[in-house]
């Protein structure tokens, strides 16, 4: 049976104006003027101050007091800028729902202040949070909504942002090939503006393309690249993204106790930023190590707990990852019917949001208990779809899939 974990691409929110940092005892100073302008009511200080205080928060994941301060701003009326941080604070924690709809009340305030660079960014994080809920194409929508408008008021940094996440969506698609060229559009965009934790996303990213290639040490070169970056400018949630998908790199390559020290490092930081979301895709990843070494009870007990999150959250591509491998533990189990009803679960999710890769992996999985059921020609009809599916995703196991089936294929012939 073929397992699948839960690598992380890092679809990006966009930012608004870049706030130079300031230290810790200033930002204190401005919490306390926050305050005092909230309970004033003076709402044209409270929301200045609130704005750069929540833009350097952002930066470095401090999401649950973003979302207080925003909040506590918008006590005072209406404030786009207070909305789009308070929609990006949800987003970062797994809250979707809210955030659409902050998003969307501050895009409304945007387009009617004529505000386009706001407006590019706001779109850019509609189509982050439409991709976290699985529907890529209206992502892409949104995304294809922004780039233009960012060339057009000569924003690069945000220009490369959607670029970023344009490759994120076309990689969750299955074309690789295409994410890789966004990506490397937008990361020379990086390096020349100095957006260091823009550059880290990307080369995460390319990373992550690298390793679903088959490509180990060029995944692992950029990995390495990205995650000293992420430390250097605070970015928690990326360096757990990154320490994740440097687990699932080792974990490929057999080296599984070096894995599990990675996904170790990873979760308490998920857990730390509310990222409930990365929390689930670790927890998963955990148990995925656990099942391989034989431990079957503990990797249950992370699928379940993962499962619980990604439905929480509404992210459906994982939640169909982790359906796929509780199938698969229970097949190991000698249990059947629970493995096809688990694989069944994930199989019509993966085609609901077009996730092509993981639909890969589950038919594989199918194909294997139709094969130990004795019924080769099911199993022969899941193979046939799996090395379709191989071709059109470039996916590294295309050759071993190749001759899975064609040893099914004698195996009947000598049958008959």
């Amino acid at each position: 049976m073929t397992e699948v974990e839960s690598g992380i691409e890092d679809r990006e929110a966009a930012r608004l104006r870049p706030v130079t940092p300031t230290a810790a005892v200033t930002v204190a100073r401005w919490v306390e003027v926050h305050r005092l302008a909230v309970a004033g009511r003076q709402s044209a200080i409270a929301r200045d101050v609130g704005s750069r205080v929540c833009r350097g928060w952002l930066r470095t994941s401090r999401f649950a007091a973003v979302e207080a301060m925003a909040t506590a701003t918008l006590t005072l009326g209406p404030y786009a800028d207070a909305l789009y941080e308070r929609g990006e604070a949800w987003s970062s924690t797994g809250r979707p729902w809210p955030a659409l709809e902050d998003f969307q009340q501050a895009l409304a305030m945007y387009q009617q202040a004529g505000d386009r660079s706001n407006e590019a960014a706001t779109l850019n994080n509609i189509g982050h949070v439409h991709s976290g809920l699985g529907d890529q194409q209206r992502a892409l929508d949104h995304y294809h909504q922004a780039l233009p408008i960012t060339r057009e008021v000569g924003d690069r940094a945000g220009e490369a942002t959607t670029l970023n996440n344009i490759g994120s969506v076309h990689h969750s698609l299955g074309d690789r090939r295409r994410a890789l060229d966004h990506y490397q559009q937008a990361l020379p965009i990086r390096q020349e503006v100095g957006d260091r934790a823009g550059e880290a996303t990307t080369l995460n990213n390319i990373g992550h393309v690298y390793h679903r290639l088959g490509d180990q040490q060029r995944a692992l070169d950029h990995y390495h690249q990205a995650l000293p970056i992420r430390r250097e400018v605070g970015d928690r949630a990326g360096e757990a993204v990154t320490l994740n998908n440097i687990g699932l790199l080792y974990n490929s390559l057999g080296e599984r106790q070096r894995a599990l020290d990675h996904y170790q490092q990873a979760l308490p930081i998920r857990q730390e930023v509310g990222d409930r979301a990365g929390e689930a895709t670790t927890l998963h990843n955990i148990g995925s190590i656990y099942h391989r070494l034989g431990d079957r009870q503990r990797a249950l007990d992370h699928y379940q707990q993962a499962l619980t999150i990604t439905r929480d959250v509404g992210d459906r591509a994982g939640e169909a990852t982790t359906l796929t491998n509780i199938g698969i533990v229970h097949h190991s189990l000698g249990d059947r019917q629970r493995a096809l009803d688990h694989l069944h679960q994930a199989l019509s999710i993966q085609r609901e949001v077009g996730d092509r890769a993981g639909e890969t992996s589950t038919r594989y999985n199918l194909a294997m208990v139709h094969r130990a059921d004795g019924d080769l020609d099911q199993a022969i009809r899941e193979l046939e779809r799996v090395v379709d599916l191989d071709r059109q995703v470039e996916h590294p196991d295309l050759e071993a899939d190749t001759a899975a089936l064609e040893q099914l294929r004698r195996q009947r012939t000598e049958a008959q």
